[in-house]
């Protein structure tokens, strides 16, 4: 599923969405629950990124972000543990969803493999380094649910991602690299001279993460969302020591469900 497939597709649920909100009325509709069971559609954005905990030394200064645009597209299923609606449940599903960003950053003595005309070079860059960071996942929460009222419910739990698209490139500029360790070779970039590097390859299939957050239940049927999700591995393989830090997606999604 490209992002032209997910705009589409929030598109069409969000306008859904909308209408079926317009036409509630109080009471209209019966509480949409069958053996416990409670369904919701989900779309929603994500705006995060991929970042260190701490920031380490080697970056020095953040210099832009970007969050890009990360849309997602899901189902839930909450089992409420009493069948007439309890205050307790589990709920589980599936979201397609993106994530990514864009970061420009001053660094020194940062892990780097860069290619210059055909040539690839390993060592320490010290200047400035432009990065983008996408992914395209498949994240199944499963998470405990409290219902607080009538509107309000929270939710605590893990979750599991395959990553099906994976990006990180970029290039670096305005600096030097130090070939093998910092007392290494210099190779400078200066003015408009640039190289580039992709790590794209070296991104981890498999993520795992907690998820927090909490539902306003809007009109009968629709509700507004936010959650948290914090990745618990880093994003690269265990094999690749470029880069000498872990870096972590933390993102928080705002959307809508429609409840059934």
């Amino acid at each position: 599923m490209n992002i032209r497939n997910l705009i589409s597709a929030a598109i069409l649920i969000l306008g859904s969405l909308s209408a079926a909100a317009q036409s509630d009325r109080p009471g209209d509709i019966a509480k949409s629950i069958i053996l416990g069971l409670e369904y919701e559609i989900n779309a929603g954005i994500n705006i995060g990124g991929a970042s260190p905990l701490p920031l380490p030394a080697e970056i020095r200064e953040i210099n832009s972000y970007s969050p890009h645009l990360n849309l997602s597209i899901g189902t839930t299923v909450t089992k409420w543990f009493d069948d007439n609606g309890g205050k307790w449940g589990i709920a589980s599903g599936f979201r397609f969803e993106t994530k990514g960003m864009e970061t420009d950053a001053t660094v020194k003595n940062y892990g780097m493999t860069i290619i210059q005309d055909g040539k690839e070079m390993t060592g320490k860059w010290t200047g400035r380094v432009r990065t983008k960071y996408h992914t395209q996942q498949l994240s199944i929460p499963i998470t405990a649910v409290y219902r607080i009222n009538n509107r309000w419910k929270v939710n605590f739990g893990p979750y599991l991602a395959y990553a099906f698209s994976n990006e990180f490139d970029g290039h670096v500029y305005d600096g030097y690299l130090r070939e093998g360790d910092p007392t290494g070779n210099k190779v400078s970039f200066e003015g408009d001279a640039r190289a580039t590097y992709d790590f794209g390859d070296e991104l981890r299939k498999f993520q795992w993460g907690v998820q927090a957050g909490g539902s306003w239940r809007v009109f009968n049927r629709l509700s507004v969302n936010a959650d948290l999700t914090w990745g618990l591995n880093d994003i690269f393989n265990k094999s690749f020591k470029t880069v000498t830090f872990h870096m972590y997606p933390i993102y928080l999604n705002m959307g809508f469900s429609y409840v059934f």
